[in-house]
């Protein structure tokens, strides 16, 4: 086996999961500009909500490919390869790239932190990092018991854009909250496509995801609800803050992907439904962030 190359280490990051990185943060920011009001910005420290929000992405996704390569996991994949699964990498490295991200959110968090003084958010931070890990990592792995939709619903969607605005305007409004239902929701949709196309090797692998528990038919109508409930939320926002009606657009994606999902056979289907869903999941917060900010 040769060498993982950069590009391989690059494929490795999961581009095409940062967009659920980067929408609660695009969301929350306008929800700050609600509270604070027009001309008001605060520029560095949205940037440092964003590299803390990218950063644990990242870093979750080598924790993941290290944990489910050591665990054997992935020797039943049918996705993409990974680093340490595939032989590729050595798991150590595969580790310390995961800390060294983990370890540069933490130093984002922080100098964020500083310039706020609130510092019972480091905890937060904490919990955050430690959710990423214990993700597919340690003895129980709570990825592993069909939870995997819950702590991303919590952390990728209320705590990370309800959080963006709490560190921008030191309060949550409801704005930020039901944006980040409405992130949380297309994140769990993101991960649920992607565990339905790997349903039979997590099966024989003893990961018991949501999909596994409920099943392909039951997994692709829960994918459905959780992509589309969105919009309902959005449209009734879209009524006090017109220009949110744009973040509707973002159906153009998430139609066909749902149907993809629902009828699709193949992995490389259910890949495309899934970079539908992030697209959708960016779309929708471009456009609900706009309408908050302006």
């Amino acid at each position: 086996m040769r060498p993982a190359t950069a590009s391989d280490w690059i494929a490795g990051a999961r581009l095409r999961t940062l967009p659920l990185a980067v929408a609660p943060v695009l969301i929350g920011v306008g929800a700050a500009k609600v509270i604070e009001g027009a001309g008001i910005w605060h520029p560095i420290r949205s940037l440092l909500c964003l590299a803390v929000a990218v950063l644990l992405q990242i870093g979750v996704n080598y924790a993941n490919d290290y944990s489910d390569g050591i665990r054997g996991t992935d020797e039943y994949r049918v996705g993409p390869g990974r680093l340490t699964g595939s032989g590729k990498a050595a798991p150590r490295k595969v580790l310390t790239v995961a800390l060294t991200f983990f370890g540069l959110a933490a130093v984002a968090g922080l100098i964020l932190v500083i310039l706020t003084q609130l510092w019972w958010v480091l905890l937060v931070g904490a919990a955050a990092i430690a959710a990423a890990w214990f993700y597919t990592g340690g003895k129980r792995p709570y990825g592993y018991y069909g939870l995997g939709e819950v702590f991303v619903f919590v952390f990728f969607g209320l705590v990370a854009t309800a959080g963006t605005t709490y560190m921008l305007a030191k309060t949550v409004n409801q704005e930020a909250w039901l944006g980040g239902v409405i992130a949380g929701l297309i994140a769990c949709a993101v991960l649920m496509v992607n565990n339905i196309r790997d349903i039979e090797p997590d099966r024989l692998a003893k990961k018991r995801t949501l999909a596994v528990l409920l099943g392909s038919t039951a997994s692709r109508i829960v994918y459905c609800v959780f992509l589309l409930v969105p919009f309902g939320i959005l449209a009734v926002l879209a009524l006090f803050y017109p220009f949110a009606w744009f973040g509707m657009f973002a159906l153009l994606a998430a139609l066909p992907a749902c149907v993809i999902t629902l009828f699709g056979k193949t992995p490389r289907e259910l890949v495309t439904a899934l970079q539908l869903t992030s697209l959708t999941g960016l779309l929708v917060a471009i456009a609900l962030g706009a309408a908050y900010a302006f």
